[in-house]
C-alpha cells in the first residue's frame, strides 16, 4: 500500500517497510492510539522529536514530519556552536542554511507501543532535506553506511549491549528560577542502596522495586534483556542484552536510555548514563561492546576458532588487531564527553591503554569463549554509556574491517594490562580529540566534512569546560595564594 507524500514521492521505504507500516497502521487503530512520537538521534545520540495527534498512523506519517536543521548544530548544553544563519548554516552543505527544516522520515520496523505514556507509539526516524536527498549529519545513516560496508565484504556484524548506570531517588529537580540555564543545575538526589557488596541478592532485592518495572516496561517494547545486575557501586546497575545484527543494538541503545529516564522519571527517580558523576563513593559507568562477525549465509560464527589451541579465529584476530590500532582516534566516538575519561584508571574494571587478552577485566578487548564455542566474541571495553551508538558501533566496524583487510596481528595477549609497553588510550577529551585530527582513518571513512563537525562541537565543549573555575581549582589555589 502506498500514499501520496512525501516518503512516496522520494521512494523513501521499501516495499516491506510499506508492508509494516500497514501491519502497524491496523494495530495502532485496533489500540485507539492516538499519539504517535516521531525521534531522531542527534550527534549526540540523545533523542529528539515531536508528539503527533491523530488516529489515523499511515496519513499522520506519509510527509515525514519536520524539525529544525539547527538541532544539527548544537553541543550537550543545547548550544549552538554553528552561525546557523549564514548562506551554508555553518554547515558547507546545501539547504542547511537559516535554520531551514530538514525532515523525519520514521523507519517503520522500529515502532513500539510506549506501556508507560497512555494511548502512545514510537517510532525512529532518520532524516532528509524538503527536496528528498539524505541530511549527511544524519548519525544513523553514518552507522548503516559502515553496516554496509562490512555486508559489502562479505560479513555481518553481531553486537551485544552491556550497559552500566546509575538510578537515584529525586530529592531536588532544580526547578527554580535560579536553576534553569544552559545547562541548568544538575538535580539533587540520594542512593537507593548502599553498594560495595557486588552481586549480592541483598544489594539488588533493595533495588528491586524499581527494576521489576524496568524490566516489565523494557521488555515490553521489545529489547532484549538477558540480565539485569546490580553493579559494584552504589545506586549503580548494569543490563545485558541478547545479540542484534546490523545496526539492531545501536537502535536498542538510544530507546534504551530514553525509557530509561522516563520511566525511572515516573517513580521518583532519577537514572542517569552519566560516566562518573560527581558524587562520593560513586564507581563510574562503563559501556561494553560485544562483537563477532557471522557468514551471513550460514550463520556461522566466523570469530569462531576450530583450532583446540587458540580461543578468537584469525579473522577475529586481525579484527582485534584494528580495534588495537585504531584505539586512539576512536575515543571520540566511544568516550565523546570530558567526564568519561575519568574511567580510564590503572588497576580497575577499566582499560587504560590499548591491550587485548582472555578473560581479564582490565583489558580494552577481552576475547570471551573457547575453541569450537559458537558464543565466541570479543569485548572492547572501552565506552562509556554516553557514547551515540550510532558512531561507537560505526568506529568499531571501520577499524575492524581495516585489520581484517590488512591482515594485522593483535600481537601476544596481556596477562598484565596495566604493566605493558601497549599505545595509552586518551587521558582526556581534549587528547581524543588531538588524536582524530593526527589520523586520517575516521575522516576517510565517515568524510572529513562529518568528523571535522563533530571535532568542532567537542572542541566547543572544551572551550566552555576551560572557562569554567572548578571546585577543585577554589580548592587548590584560593587559600594558598
Amino acid at each position: 500500500m502506498t500514499l501520496p507524500g512525501f516518503i512516496a514521492k522520494h521512494g523513501l521505504w521499501t516495499d516491506e517497510q510499506w508492508r509494516i507500516a500497514s501491519d502497524h497502521a491496523q494495530r495502532y487503530s485496533a489500540e485507539n492510539l492516538s499519539v504517535l512520537r516521531l525521534s531522531f538521534a542527534d550527534q549526540h545520540g540523545i533523542l529528539r522529536g515531536k508528539a503527533l495527534i491523530s488516529d489515523d498512523l499511515l496519513n499522520s506519517v506519509k510527509n515525514g514530519l519536520n524539525m529544525p536543521s539547527s538541532l544539527l548544530a548544537k553541543d550537550t548544553s543545547h548550544k549552538t556552536v554553528f552561525p546557523t544563519f549564514t548562506a551554508s548554516g555553518g554547515f558547507d552543505i546545501p539547504g542547511m542554511s537559516g535554520v531551514a527544516d530538514i525532515i523525519m522520515v520514521p523507519d517503520p520496523s522500529t515502532f513500539k507501543i510506549l506501556p508507560w505514556l497512555e494511548d502512545t507509539a514510537w517510532m525512529l526516524c532518520d532524516l532528509y532535506f524538503p527536496d528528498g536527498r539524505p541530511v549527511p549529519l544524519c548519525t544513523r545513516r553514518k552507522a548503516k553506511e559502515a553496516v554496509g560496508t562490512m555486508n559489502a565484504s562479505g560479513y555481518e556484524i553481531m553486537a551485544g549491549l552491556e550497559v552500566e548506570f546509575h538510578l537515584f531517588e529525586l530529592q531536588e529537580p532544580k526547578l527554580g528560577l535560579a536553576d534553569v540555564g544552559q545547562p541548568g543545575e544538575a538535580p539533587t538526589v540520594s542512593h537507593l542502596n548502599q553498594g560495595y557488596q557486588y552481586l549480592t541478592e541483598t544489594r539488588l532485592d533493595a533495588l528491586e522495586p524499581i527494576l521489576s518495572v524496568l524490566r516489565k516496561e523494557l521488555l515490553a517494547i521489545g529489547l532484549p534483556i538477558r540480565s539485569i545486575e546490580n553493579e559494584f557501586g552504589p545506586s549503580q546497575v548494569e543490563l545485558t542484552f541478547q545479540p542484534r545484527k546490523g545496526i539492531g543494538s545501536a537502535d536498542d541503545m538510544v530507546l534504551l536510555r530514553s525509557a530509561v529516564k522516563q520511566i525511572s522519571s515516573r517513580h521518583g527517580l532519577h537514572a542517569t548514563f552519566m560516566c562518573r558523576p560527581q558524587l562520593p563513593s560513586v564507581f563510574a559507568s562503563g559501556w561494553h561492546l560485544h562483537q563477532s562477525l557471522v557468514d551471513p549465509v550460514t550463520g556461522n560464527n566466523l570469530f569462531m576458532s576450530n583450532n583446540p589451541d587458540q580461543v578468537l579465529s584469525e579473522m577475529a584476530l586481525s579484527y582485534v588487531a584494528g580495534l588495537l590500532k585504531h584505539a586512539r582516534p576512536a575515543a571520540l566516538f566511544t568516550t565523546p564527553t570530558i567526564n568519561g575519561y575519568k574511567r580510564y584508571r590503572s588497576y580497575s574494571l577499566a582499560p587504560d591503554r590499548a591491550v587485548w587478552g582472555y578473560d581479564n577485566k582490565g583489558l580494552m578487548v577481552r576475547a570471551i569463549g573457547q575453541p569450537s564455542d559458537p558464543a565466541t566474541r570479543i569485548e572492547n571495553r572501552i565506552g562509556e554509556p554516553t557514547a551515540n551508538p550510532y558512531l561507537y558501533l560505526a568506529s568499531q566496524i571501520y577499524a575492524g574491517l581495516d585489520g581484517m583487510e590488512n591482515k594485522l596481528l593483535p600481537g601476544t595477549a596481556a596477562d598484565e594490562p596495566y604493566d605493558t609497553s601497549a599505545p595509552m588510550l586518551p587521558t582526556s577529551l581534549m587528547e581524543a580529540v588531538a588524536a582524530t585530527k593526527e589520523n586520517s582513518f575516521y575522516h576517510d571513512k565517515f568524510g572529513a566534512g562529518f568528523v571535522d563537525y563533530l571535532l568542532k562541537i567537542k572542541e566547543a565543549e572544551i572551550g566552555r569546560f576551560l572557562s569554567e573555575v572548578t571546585d577543585w581549582e577554589q580548592r587548590e589555589y584560593f587559600q594558598i595564594f
